[in-house]
């Protein structure tokens, strides 16, 4: 049961959120758990596919082993190896934590 439609009340709670942030009363931190259940589809943000040669950057830039990193992203290194490669694309979580990686750096997931 998928809702399409914010509800009155979810939109007067994100604009009085949104004046706080502003106003300096509620924390950035704070206000960006706000889910994406609430925020909608215009809050999502989204996801961009990575090439092989990105995913490869992104993993020595962390200074970390194929099988380092696929623990951290809870995948195979086999798989780490295929992206690499480019046989296979990221999907799901792992296309996920990879943006999450790609803009905010390793430490982001640590």
């Amino acid at each position: 049961m998928k809702k399409t439609k914010k509800t009155r009340l979810t939109e007067a709670l994100l604009e009085t959120a949104e004046d706080m942030r502003r106003a300096g009363i509620l924390s950035k931190p704070a206000h960006a758990k706000i889910t994406k259940r609430h925020l909608g589809a215009a809050g999502a943000t989204s996801l961009r596919a990575l090439s092989a040669d990105e995913i490869r950057n992104l993993r020595q830039r962390s200074k970390m082993s194929q099988a380092v990193f696929a623990h951290y992203l809870n995948v195979t290194t086999g798989y780490v190896s295929q992206l690499e490669r480019g046989a296979k694309r990221p999907t799901g979580a792992a296309l996920a934590l990879l943006n999450v990686i790609r803009r905010k750096g390793i430490e982001a997931i640590l």
